[in-house]
């Protein structure tokens, strides 16, 4: 409009004036060509500002990543920026490292890091105000920053001083870049505090909560089973169940498999959807360390990645670390009951900062099973976690990344506490092998997977299981190691063991897609980690399909979208119309088991076991379930067709799966901003996956990182994030990995032939 004004009047200014009048025209009192001055000087004055603000606020506080430098550091080092912006690290000595590494860290991700402590510490309302309340409330009763403080206290004497040097690296940027910080300070208006190594803990703590929360699945049970039948129930989450929570795949394959003759590793994790995502690329190399892969912001070291004998990969065990107690508890003065002795819990209190308003008072009763964590039906239940046993964080990643072979690689996990984790492992000389690390619950009477009675003294921890005993493969016959969460415990396992497990359907494909060929090479790798085949709603669409020829009558209300169904390959593909339908169908299903087991109350069932209890139901087919599975089946599928009508119209065919599970990736300030945010905020964009593809995809999760390791030629190894190296918005780095994550395409991994922008950093003496 603006640009049409200027038009207007600039052809107004043009016309002939007619004779006998003033040699200028006038608006009022003013002449037309100073009025066009004043405007194309007020122009310029606003677009001048816009662009100081640009620069100010946005391209003034990206990194430096040229010339040179000083820092508090020992000796001379250097740090070379690829092409997407990884920092790749050559230092003289591990404290100069692991500081270089919490300088270059906070340069692309302070805000980020920022906003986990707080989130991780209960302490994000004071800077985000009231609606952030009850998220601190649920970190400060898991005492989170307690048990940060407490775990600092017993740190390993030979790890404190690397989370202190990367601590000080943080600091350094904070100190030298005070007023050029990332604009989400600026917009929010404070600046942060100091890094610590408690902060490095509570980083560790907060991933260790991500990845173990079996305390819902445990209580979902609770529910229905206050309401409902025990037997159905108890057949809804066989031990082992456990929510639907993010997941990930990795896999090793021996040299016989592979087209150079040497082990290749996969990973991929799939993590929470964020921008800046999760993981952070790095390479660190100083005298004994030569490691390249992928970081947490926050904390030192390479957690995925490989050095020059070996690669790993993880994914989350998944095991049951949380135990629920129902405690006889008196909330008026804090007494609790254990075997029959009245004890005395503590009570911790503390002030919970609000921005705006005034701060609220939290108070957490603690028995000697852990605090008071939630209520249900007038009962109260205190949480006895792993990370909260003295001793809980061990951080074995700095010995991990200097291992040279299995034995050493092994040797580094023994003091894993968690979140405990499934390890794959590749090395130079042609091995692969597998490890869980973590500490399990040796519970001898009871599994886990209920609240218990706290008061009886009968369901206690009695130690943990011996990391020798522990689940461990070393060059398998069959050639190739594959975990995506699946249960690994064998069923003569001498110890009782439970958790979320993921169903076998991931791993299952996995194997399959790994055993159709040989001559595997690196890129080849990508094809499995996008494959989004679902073996579960695949046989739920046969499933209807039988159901409906075996009524023998035709429906023309239902024909059609059955017709869909029997064209359909099982691919969760963004463009499948079939895919929507049998998704739909899935759920429907899931709710007609939970009214069934639990009537009347709108029972829900998240249990990650559900595909395969369904699937087992419909193979056996049990009375006590169904009369009729047939009438349930075509039921839920009634059901799933008129849902997807009111979503997208009444021809299934045209349906459009991917638009009903789009992606947008909000980013947590910036969406906030009229006309701006889109820069920020990433998508929305179709997804094609599932629960139960190996790329494994929701609305909220996907797959956070790709790794593929190439033993025979760590050159030839790939690598890739979600969105970008950095979480500066105007950064080149912000989203430029996102395309290639998007399509599955693979991005060299350099490690030995390093080209980018060189910064030289000199010691900085007093």
């Amino acid at each position: 409009m603006r640009n049409a004004a200027h038009c207007s009047l600039n052809a107004l200014a043009r016309s002939p004036v007619p004779a006998g009048e003033k040699a200028f025209a006038t608006i009022g009192e003013v002449p037309l060509n100073r009025l066009l001055k004043y405007l194309n000087v007020f122009v310029a004055v606003v677009f001048l500002a816009v662009l100081g603000m640009i620069y100010w606020f946005g391209w003034r506080v990206l990194p430096k990543t040229t010339g040179e430098i000083a820092a508090p550091i020992g000796r001379n080092s250097r740090i070379t920026r690829d092409n997407l912006g990884v920092p790749h690290i050559q230092a003289q000595s591990l404290q100069d490292l692991y500081f270089l590494q919490g300088y270059v860290t906070a340069q692309d991700r302070l805000w980020q890091m920022e906003m986990l402590r707080r989130y991780a510490g209960g302490e994000l309302a004071g800077i985000l105000g009231p609606d952030l309340v009850n998220s601190d409330r649920d970190m400060r009763r898991l005492r989170m920053r307690r048990l940060a403080e407490e775990n600092t206290r017993t740190l390993d004497a030979n790890i404190r001083p690397l989370f202190a040097a990367y601590a000080r690296g943080v600091n350094h940027f904070i100190e030298s870049h005070g007023n050029a910080l990332p604009v989400e300070f600026t917009i929010l208006r404070f600046d942060p505090r100091p890094w610590s190594v408690t902060d490095c803990v509570l980083l560790g703590l907060h991933m260790f909560r991500e990845l173990t929360s079996t305390w819902r699945n445990d209580l979902q049970k609770y529910v229905m089973l206050r309401n409902g039948d025990r037997k159905l129930v108890n057949e809804l989450f066989p031990v082992g169940a456990g929510e639907e929570l993010p997941g990930s795949n990795a896999w090793a394959i021996s040299g016989k498999l592979t087209a150079s003759g040497k082990p290749i590793l996969a990973n991929d994790t799939h993590l929470e959807y964020g921008i800046p995502t999760s993981w952070y690329m790095i390479h660190l190399s100083a005298p004994g360390m030569n490691v390249a892969g992928v970081s947490l912001p926050g904390l030192p070291a390479v957690i995925i990645g490989h050095n020059q004998r070996i690669a790993w990969g993880l994914t989350n065990l998944q095991s049951d670390v949380q135990d629920l107690y129902l405690e006889k508890f008196n909330p008026r003065n804090g007494q609790y009951l254990f075997r029959g002795e009245a004890k005395q819990a503590r009570a911790e209190r503390e002030v919970i900062p609000v921005r705006g308003r005034e701060p609220v008072e939290q108070v957490t009763w603690v028995t000697q099973h852990g605090p008071l964590w939630t209520a249900q039906d007038n009962q109260v239940f205190f949480i006895r976690w792993v990370a909260a046993e003295p001793g809980a964080f061990a951080f074995p990643f700095f010995e991990l990344n200097a291992a040279r072979d299995w034995g050493s690689f092994r040797d580094a996990l023994r003091g894993f506490a968690g979140p405990a984790q499934n390890f794959v492992y590749v090395d130079v000389d042609g091995n692969i092998g597998y490890q869980v690390a973590g500490r399990l619950p040796l519970r001898r009477s009871y599994s886990g997977d209920e609240p218990v009675d706290g008061s009886s003294g009968e369901f206690e921890w009695e130690g943990f299981i011996p990391f020798e005993e522990l689940p461990s493969a070393l060059n398998p016959a069959s050639g190739m190691v594959v975990t995506a969460n699946q249960d690994p415990f064998p069923r003569d396992y001498p110890y009782r063991v439970n958790g979320n497990f993921a169903p076998g359907y991931r791993a299952g494909q996995i194997r399959a897609l790994l055993r159709s060929k040989r001559g595997w090479k690196p890129e080849d790798m990508l094809a499995v980690q996008k494959d989004v085949y679902s073996p579960l709603h695949h046989f739920l669409a046969r499933q209807v399909v039988a159901a409906y020829d075996a009524r023998g009558a035709k429906d023309g209300r239902i024909d059609g979208a059955v017709s869909v169904l029997r064209a359909w390959n099982g691919q969760m593909e963004k463009d499948q119309g079939a895919a929507l339908l049998a998704s739909l169908l899935y759920n429907h299903l899931r709710r007609a088991l939970a009214e069934r087991a639990a009537p009347g109350k709108g029972a829900v069932y998240e249990s990650r076991m559900a595909g395969p209890v369904l699937e087992r139901l419909l193979r056996t087919r049990p009375k006590y379930w169904f009369a009729d599975f047939n009438s349930l089946l075509l039921r839920a599928f009634l059901e799933a067709l008129e849902e997807g009508t009111r979503l997208q119209g009444r021809d299934p065919a045209k349906w459009n799966y991917g638009a009903a599970q789009e992606l947008v990736i909000r980013h947590p300030v910036g969406n906030a901003i009229p006309y701006l945010n889109r820069y920020f905020n990433l998508g929305p964009v179709p997804m094609s996956g599932s629960v139960a593809s190996v790329k494994q995809v929701t609305r909220r999760i996907g797959p956070a990182m790709r790794f593929v390791a190439d033993a025979s030629d760590w050159e030839k190894s790939l690598l890739n994030i979600a969105t970008g190296e950095s979480g500066q918005v105007l950064s080149p780095h912000y989203k430029d990995q996102w395309e290639a994550h998007y399509v599955g395409r693979g991005l060299a991994m350099p490690f030995a032939k390093i080209r980018g922008d060189v910064l030289n950093v000199t010691p900085l003496h007093p």
